[in-house]
């Protein structure tokens, strides 16, 4: 890794955009490309940026807008995020993906969030990734705990507290694992040739 490469990618709309991940991860290189309102539409549109920022770990949690603004089925928002992952790991093949769930939101959500992120949980294998199940930690039944939200959808201080108490020990589980794409070297431990 060069010194302009940077450690840690953050990918995503306003929940990403609007964490303070510098100051919470002060040990990290971190670039921010979350960005208000995205979708998994703009994701895709945008990757030649994350591309060329050329990170060691990249965080995607993308998808609640697709449901929320865009009223997207599950289908296309499944679609999309495993357009993000597949994309990512071609252009990046060294690179440590965490692929955080779709997060709670207000309950009339909870079932398209729900199927979206079983179908993503079982994708994230075939393309070299790991996959945070945040929804635990963040949801009261069907729904973003009160705790956590002042909107329904946007994470408080206190929610983003819940969220790094999971994300933090995410990252450190990625970053154990070696990036599953780069090929195995035979090594020569007598002289002889492989």
């Amino acid at each position: 890794m060069t010194a302009e490469h940077t450690s840690v990618l953050f990918l995503g709309d306003s929940i990403t955009e609007q964490g303070s991940w510098d100051t919470w991860l002060p040990d990290e290189r971190i670039v921010n490309l979350g960005i208000g309102g995205d979708t998994t539409d703009g994701v895709l549109a945008r990757l030649d940026a994350v591309v060329a920022e050329q990170p060691e770990v990249i965080v995607l949690l993308i998808g609640t807008n697709d449901f929320g603004n865009h009223r997207a089925s599950v289908e296309h928002v499944v679609r999309g995020v495993e357009s993000v992952l597949v994309t990512l790991r071609r252009e990046l093949p060294g690179v440590r993906l965490l692929l955080v769930s779709i997060l709670p939101r207000q309950a009339e959500y909870a079932a398209k969030i729900e199927e979206a992120n079983r179908h993503l949980r079982q994708f994230v294998a075939t393309c070299h990734a790991q996959y945070l199940d945040a929804w635990p930690a963040l949801a009261d039944g069907d729904h973003l705990d009160d705790r956590f939200t002042d909107d329904g959808l946007h994470l408080t201080d206190e929610g983003y507290r819940a969220y790094l108490a999971e994300l933090v020990p995410a990252l450190e589980r990625v970053r154990g694992m070696p990036p599953m794409s780069r090929s195995i070297q035979a090594i020569d431990l007598d002289g002889a040739s492989a």
